[in-house]
């Protein structure tokens, strides 16, 4: 018997993180949904994903109609869905606490929280309705969902709140065949932590700057592929990959 096509939504799946998940998703078998604001990007990776089907789908998560289009656009062409990695997420200015801008604050939690929650409404409906029924999805975390970094107070509330989404969406699609976990990702090397090796690095919880080793991203693709390989009945719940050297176990 011939095996079933298997269906992913990534989004920010045109650079770091989502495009590494997408490229190892591809190589599985999976036609991969690529979401993300640029489009030339996500081109890119469909490219690099070679002889896998894709469909590239410009997307802002901060936006809920752009959700509801991406989600319409893969159920259209593909018909089912079977895994959504909720990646796209953004940061702030590294600004004391009390100086940063509603505005600013109010963006991060957009895209990092409630993005996450309508991009997971929408795969549920579709999940639950599908025969075979039930489906995958899997938050990005971070290690900043444990313990925050300084300066960070935005995108480490959202990525907390991401930890109770997890836990919702695992115990109320129980009852759907639908499993949710989280990969919490510690230091990968994409363009958003070059800054880590560069320079002074960044700043510890002393105040110190330091140089942070990383890992590679494509490690984290492994990951996810491993937590998306398992049958329906079992789950990695959460899921903490990272730089071995970096400076998170232990007192700093």
């Amino acid at each position: 018997m011939a095996e079933v096509q298997r269906i992913a939504v990534i989004t920010g799946a045109g650079t770091g993180i989502g495009k590494a998940v997408a490229l190892a998703l591809m190589r599985e078998g999976y036609a991969a949904v690529l979401a993300g604001r640029r489009k030339d990007k996500l081109e890119e990776t469909a490219t690099e994903g070679g002889n896998a089907k894709s469909l590239v789908v410009p997307t802002d998560v901060s936006d809920p109609t752009s959700i509801r289009d991406l989600f319409a656009a893969s159920k259209s062409s593909f018909g089912r869905l079977d895994l959504l990695f909720n990646n796209a997420g953004i940061g702030a200015p590294a600004v004391p606490l009390e100086d940063l801008p509603y505005e600013t604050w109010q963006k991060v939690v957009d895209t990092n929280l409630t993005g996450m929650f309508l991009c997971t409404q929408e795969a549920i409906k579709i999940m639950k309705a599908q025969n075979p029924r039930g489906g995958r999805i899997i938050n990005n975390g971070s290690i900043s969902a444990h313990a925050p970094r300084p300066r960070s107070v935005a995108y480490t509330a959202t990525k907390h709140a991401v930890t109770g989404l997890t836990k919702s969406t695992s115990l109320d699609c129980r009852g759907y065949d639908i499993t949710c976990g989280q990969i919490d990702i510690g230091n990968a090397a994409t363009p958003l932590t070059e800054r880590m090796a560069q320079g002074q690095g960044v700043m510890q919880a002393d105040g110190r700057m330091a140089i942070e080793p990383r890992m590679n991203a494509d490690d984290v693709g492994r990951a996810v592929v491993y937590m998306a390989s398992l049958p329906l009945d079992a789950n990695v719940l959460f899921m903490t990959v990272m730089a071995n050297l970096m400076p998170f176990v232990g007192r700093g």
